[in-house]
């Protein structure tokens, strides 16, 4: 089957499975959707398909206004990819065009604006500025029917350099004027962001539903980082099945509070309720961004579970636990300190000498809110700290301010797009640091779906439940990651009884772009306790 009558397909079939993946715009109304979109299924002969939304907006399609494809999930594949356009997408949907134009990106690649024009045009259908200004579309509406600020506050807030830039954007996109576009959120025209209750202004926060696709196990989720909360900087609050996370953020032009639902009875919503409350509204892309990655939402379930289902250990895993995820982090250089903290020592031991880091040398907020009171520490504190409060070593102090001085100055970069493969070497290089603290960091700072830790305590606990060596790993490829946590929860509850799901999809699946996977992570890890 060809691609594009798999395409057509899934676009007859409304398989919201590849919403985000790509794109379809109908030649008879100039208007694109999202594969799942409820309207009629549009003629074969009349439909274009783009990679992304950027592309369906440059070649003159506007966004339906019923299925707004504007907020499907990002695609999975830039979380898999490891080469120049995955790095850059990373980068992009990070704010890095809007702070530092394409010329700051290319810096950040190692590559030349040309180069970096020439294969995103090339593979994406869209260069880095039209990336980015659907991106800055996407945050002006979320604006405009959200808050109650005035439209040229939100031009700014959005990215976009003038209010003439604002206006003629939003119309191109949305056909529709900034003010229209407000109007018709009030009067209810699609979804709850016009009813009052749901209309905040900047102080109250900025309510948002977060999509993600497929199954996602939000109980699993929303319990690995509530035992991992540090206090002062992260908690949760509420009883299992109706919990809330928050924590705070540190931002490029401020800073913020994150709070996340987890609203298991909507399950099948497809979304988490978020609330973000932020000191300068220029960062809700950010904020947003990272919030997504802390909570995976941008993961492909179903390419996951046709992977792994099929093995015979892991298969009654993931049917026990559809849509688990890897969570990643909402401040890489927080994780990769964190890191250093958790070698070889409880979860819980951890979380409490995280705490009291924190209370030594993270920065106060303004004032409490509720359970946070700190941002985590900047890594140029902790170079410089003596760090004696913690009752450690002094060889792990001091693998702990090296850590934070090579964070610092460069030496280590855990940014959006960061080479992973040049972070985990970079992190191997520094004293004190081995194979289980730099592949932890590269799964969860890097959000790298491919990263395997064989010597981990629960790993080894994992496999040991299921009748599988660590040497099968190699079969889990790219989704190795995915595989890790299923052990881990296998290894902290009882023994899964589901048989495994079926091999086989029940829907063809079009064919994607092709993925480079990243280098795989080292096998020879020291044990360790924690995770």
């Amino acid at each position: 089957m060809t691609t594009e009558d798999s395409r057509y397909e899934a676009v007859r079939s409304r398989d919201a499975r590849f919403d985000g993946v790509f794109f379809l715009g109908v030649r008879t109304t100039g208007i694109y959707c999202r594969p799942s979109c409820p309207a009629v299924t549009p003629k074969r002969e009349n439909v274009r398909y783009f990679p992304t939304a950027a592309a369906a907006q440059g070649a003159g399609f506007r966004a339906c206004r019923r299925c707004r494809p504007d907020a499907v999930p990002g695609s999975a594949e830039w979380n898999v990819r490891a080469d120049l356009v995955g790095r850059a997408m990373r980068m992009i949907s990070d704010g890095v065009v809007d702070r530092e134009g394409v010329t700051g990106l290319a810096d950040r690649l190692g590559y030349s604006t040309r180069q970096v024009q020439r294969q995103l045009t090339a593979e994406l259908g869209a260069g880095p500025v039209a990336l980015a200004r659907a991106q800055r579309a996407h945050t002006a509406r979320v604006l405009l029917q959200t808050t109650a600020l005035p439209v040229t506050e939100i031009a700014f807030a959005a990215g976009f350099a003038s209010v003439r830039q604002f206006n003629d954007t939003v119309r191109e996109v949305y056909d529709r004027t900034p003010s229209a576009l407000r109007a018709a959120s009030a009067r209810g025209g699609h979804g709850p962001a016009g009813r009052p209750e749901a209309r905040q202004d900047a102080v109250g926060g900025v309510p948002l539903r977060l999509a993600y696709r497929g199954p996602y196990a939000t109980g699993q989720v929303f319990g690995f980082l509530a035992r991992r909360a540090v206090p002062g900087v992260e908690e949760v609050t509420g009883e299992p099945g109706g919990r809330t996370y928050r924590r705070t953020l540190r931002l490029p032009h401020g800073t913020g509070i994150a709070e996340v639902d987890e609203c298991p009875a909507r399950s099948g919503s497809g979304w988490l309720a978020c609330r973000l409350r932020l000191g300068d509204l220029r960062d809700l892309t950010t904020a947003v961004q990272r919030v997504r990655r802390l909570f995976d939402l941008d993961a492909d379930p179903y390419a996951v579970a046709e992977s792994l289902g099929a093995d015979p250990a892991l298969g009654p895993l993931l049917a026990d636990t559809p849509g688990l995820r890897s969570p990643g982090a909402a401040d890489p250089h927080e994780l990769a300190v964190r890191a250093v903290l958790g070698q070889q020592i409880s979860v819980g031991a951890a979380r409490t000498l995280t705490g009291t880091l924190v209370a030594a040398h993270g920065k106060q907020l303004p004032a409490p809110d509720g359970a946070l009171t700190h941002l985590f520490p900047e890594p140029d504190v902790l170079a410089g700290a003596g760090l004696g409060e913690l009752g450690m070593p002094d060889s792990r102090r001091r693998t702990i301010r090296t850590v934070a001085a090579a964070l610092a100055d460069g030496e280590v970069t855990l940014d959006a797009g960061a080479d992973r493969d040049e972070a985990e070497q970079a992190l191997l290089r520094l004293p004190g640091i081995g194979p289980w603290t730099a592949g932890y960091t590269r799964m969860r700072a890097l959000g790298d779906p491919d990263v395997f830790l064989p010597g981990d305590a629960g790993v080894r606990h994992g496999l040991a439940r299921v009748g599988a060596d660590a040497g099968r790993s190699a079969h889990w490829r790219p989704w190795r990651s995915y595989a890790l946590h299923h052990l881990w929860h296998a290894a902290s509850g009882p023994a899964p009884t589901a048989p495994a799901p079926p091999t086989t999809a029940s829907t063809p699946t079009p064919t994607s772009t092709s993925t480079t996977t990243s280098t795989p992570t080292s096998t020879s890890a020291p044990s360790r306790s924690t995770r």
